[in-house]
């Protein structure tokens, strides 16, 4: 299709804004967001100004050309009219004068008047678009060079073929915004891989799921049994069982069934297993899936639990911490750290301190009230005064020796408790290892992070990929402890890594079960450790000193949280010190709705006037406490940060001429622009999962019956663990003991603990005999047609 044919499926009927561009106002080079200001020339739109703002995704146009824009005129409530954009193109010349002037232009380096001449005396006035659309037609120019027509058509290319992209994109039904992802994919391939293979998208865009492919597939004539189909069928399946629930592997019959149930959804083909276990054997050999017996894999999460185990296995194998301090030299340290510190360890206490300075690695796990931090402080008091190192981090000068105190978290709000308690630095695992996004992490096994004993808390909360990332990056010669309550939720992300470290029992661990902070008076941690054995006290919704069950229902639930809030800032307690915890975001008790109400109650704007910014249907205000969502390693703030929005500044106020929002996450502030809000939400009610790795002064629980397919006995649990002060549940006494009562049924597939075993008991890794494999054994035929002598176990 030429650019003309294109545009001309555009022209009629269709709104749009002809003009010179004056002024980017602003453009994110990441997803190529753009406002920019043209001076208009022509339009089909009842609109008499001079000038008009454009927005959309899309690159950098070039200063003084011309463009047309096709779109949308719309009223913004703050900057007035804008024409959004769905695709655009340069006005090209169209007199053979005009194409002359624009290819001998100083844009086409090399290119003078008369060789422009020839091109166009050959090609005709549609020359840019046969150029375009046939390299080779620049073959026969006289006076144009192979190296010069390269650069000519690369040229026009990087500035007219997008153009073109977008243009067949928005024929294909892709918006703007996922049109400008896919290009920056695909580049000038981009027409051709989704005419030829429409399911590659799957792969390789995030926020195209199999659906949408399946249905360009269709309009594309590929349906049915076809190959592509069902092998983005398969990676669809696998990649969100993963995703969704966690698992680290499917089972070959499962993920069959998966498959078929999914290609068969529409009802218009009927697809067997035998072509299936074709396409499943050819995506082995591509190295896209591993296949372990009747396991298959996504090779990320295969090799990071092989990754791990070698990990493990190195770090075990080092035996110069064993009887490296006379039992009486620990003993007398121990002695006087205790009455320096007006301490006294109890004897599991002084075994995991013992254990963790005399190993290369020790799991430290138990429940809230423990000791667990007391134990950490010990460790890293006790490592400073036997080997003779400071713990002021100003004693280490550059360059020289490193810090030999690692301390790491899941989570900012973790880290920060972290380093309260030891008076150490501290920092997430995500900086620690230097993360820096789509560049990966700037430490691993050839780049190892500095120092000589590791600590890192919140374990429950590792998945399998960073568990990897951090065993890998560790140095020779250095000691790990993990420490965590196993009770706890699982990853968001894929595995149970401290639940199969447990389990494997191949490394040295320490269980903390005394109840140690019960002298406080602590009836928190008194009924959480009672759920953990699957048990409800019957006094459960008897006031306590610090705990209080309010009987409601779910219609009255907003109501009831509304007065405890209140009466909570009466005693003055800020929105900071109150947390709202729910398992759903939907519903009359859900996160959303929750929110509304919780920011008019925390900081509405009644009294004081706040500055105010309105994004969709949320309105964000200076002092509001918000949720990021998304990881951004470059500002140094991830997904579940929380933090406050600490200016608003508007578009008239600034160069940029854009609205800002600056939040400050514990001291880190970052801008974000208007359309960067999606990246953030309110956090006065946020989940369950989220809340993982903080402590609040006051917890306030909803639990009612319209929860009853996220109520499981660890949800509830890490929801009340979070309380330091007050725990405050609201609701049904039914609901929350059918949560604690109902333990997680969903038993995440790993293979870690069986890895990890086979190198505890010293045997050698399992080798797989040859023999016939599930996927041959459903054949008909020969499925390796056309492959030689290749099996699936070639891959293994």
């Amino acid at each position: 299709m030429s650019q003309q044919e294109a545009l001309d499926l555009f022209s009629e009927e269709k709104q749009f804004m002809k003009g010179r561009h004056l002024v980017t106002i602003f453009h994110n080079e990441e997803n190529m967001y753009s406002v920019v200001r043209i001076r208009l020339d022509e339009t089909n739109l009842n609109y008499d100004e001079q000038e008009a703002v454009v927005t959309g995704y899309f690159p950098r146009i070039h200063e003084h050309e011309t463009y047309i824009f096709y779109g949308v005129l719309k009223e913004h409530p703050r900057f007035g009219l804008q024409f959004q954009v769905n695709h655009f193109r340069k006005d090209l010349p169209q007199s053979k004068e005009g194409i002359v002037a624009y290819l001998s232009g100083d844009m086409f380096k090399g290119i003078g008047k008369k060789t422009a001449e020839s091109i166009v005396e050959t090609l005709g006035e549609n020359a840019i678009s046969k150029i375009l659309a046939q390299p080779s037609v620049l073959d026969n120019i006289p006076r144009l060079s192979g190296e010069k027509a390269k650069a000519l058509y690369d040229t026009l290319l990087e500035n007219e073929g997008l153009e073109q992209v977008m243009i067949a994109l928005n024929q294909y039904g892709f918006g703007p915004q996922l049109s400008m992802k896919i290009y920056q994919m695909y580049k000038q391939d981009t027409v051709s891989v989704i005419q030829n293979n429409p399911y590659k998208l799957v792969e390789d865009i995030e926020g195209i799921g199999f659906g949408r492919a399946d249905e360009l597939g269709f309009q594309l004539g590929i349906s049915g049994g076809h190959p592509d189909r069902i092998k983005a069928a398969c990676l669809y399946c696998l990649d969100t069982q993963c995703m969704q629930d966690g698992h680290v592997y499917m089972e070959a019959e499962e993920l069959l069934e998966s498959v078929q149930r999914l290609l068969e959804e529409n009802k218009r083909d009927v697809i067997e297993f035998t072509d299936i276990s074709s396409e499943i054997i050819k995506l082995e050999a591509e190295r896209k899936i591993v296949v372990e017996e009747t396991r298959i894999y996504l090779p990320a999460l295969y090799f990071s639990e092989k990754g791990i185990v070698m990990n493990i296995q190195r770090l075990l194998q080092q035996t110069e911490y064993e009887d490296q301090f006379p039992e009486s030299e620990f003993l007398l340290a121990l002695g006087e750290l205790e009455e320096r510190l007006g301490v006294t360890y109890a004897p599991a206490q002084k075994e995991a301190i013992q254990t963790a300075l005399q190993s290369p690695m020790l799991i430290l796990t138990g429940g809230p009230g423990t000791g667990k931090t007391t134990v950490i402080k010990g460790i890293v008091e006790l490592y400073s005064e036997l080997h003779g190192v400071s713990m002021n981090i100003k004693d280490y000068k550059k360059d020289e020796e490193p810090f030999p105190f690692v301390l790491a978290a899941p989570t900012g709000r973790a880290a920060k408790r972290m380093a309260e308690s030891t008076g150490l630095p501290a920092v997430t695992i995500h900086r620690l290892l230097g993360w820096n996004g789509s560049e990966g992490f700037a430490h691993d096994a050839d780049n190892p992070i500095e120092g000589r004993i590791v600590i890192i808390d919140e374990m429950s909360m590792v998945d399998t990929w960073l568990a990897h990332q951090l065993l890998k990056a560790l140095p020779e010669h250095s000691q790990l402890i993990l420490v965590g309550d196993e009770d706890q939720l699982p990853p968001v992300g894929p595995g149970q890594v401290l639940k199969d470290l447990l389990a494997s029992k191949a490394i040295p661990t320490i269980a903390l079960q005394h109840i140690y902070r019960q002298a406080d008076g602590s009836s928190i941690i008194e009924l959480a450790h009672e759920m953990k054995k699957g048990h409800v006290p019957h006094d459960v919704t008897k006031q306590q000193v610090d705990r209080s069950f309010i009987r409601c229902q779910q219609s009255q639930m907003a109501d009831v949280i509304k007065q405890v809030v209140q009466n909570a800032r009466k005693k003055g307690y800020s929105s900071r010190d109150i947390q709202v915890l729910a398992p759903m975001y939907k519903g009359p008790a859900g996160i959303d709705i929750l929110n509304k109400m919780l920011q008019e109650v925390l900081n509405g704007d009644s009294e004081k006037k706040r500055r105010e910014l309105q994004f969709g249907d949320v309105v964000y205000r200076t002092g509001d406490k918000v949720l990021q969502l998304v990881n951004q390693p470059e500002e140094g703030v991830f997904n579940g940060d929380m933090g406050e929005i600490v200016t608003i500044i508007f578009a008239k106020e600034n160069t940029d001429h854009v609205d800002k929002v600056v939040i400050s996450f514990e001291g880190i502030e970052v801008t974000y622009t208007k359309q960067d809000l999606n990246q953030i939400t309110h956090a006065y009610c946020c989940s369950i999962h989220k809340s993982q790795g903080s402590e609040f002064p006051i917890v306030i629980l909803p639990v009612v019956r319209s929860y009853y397919r996220m109520l499981r006995r660890n949800l509830l649990y890490t929801a009340i663990t979070r309380s330091k002060d007050f725990l405050i549940i609201c609701g049904e006494e039914e609901a929350f003991r059918l949560g604690v009562e109902r333990n997680d049924e969903t038993q995440r597939r790993t293979t870690l603990r069986e890895k990890l075993q086979e190198i505890h008991a010293g045997s050698d890794t399992k080798i797989i005999e040859e023999g016939e494999s599930y996927f041959d054994r459903l054949m008909n035929e020969d499925p390796m047609i056309g492959m030689g002598d290749v099996t699936p176990y070639h891959f293994m």
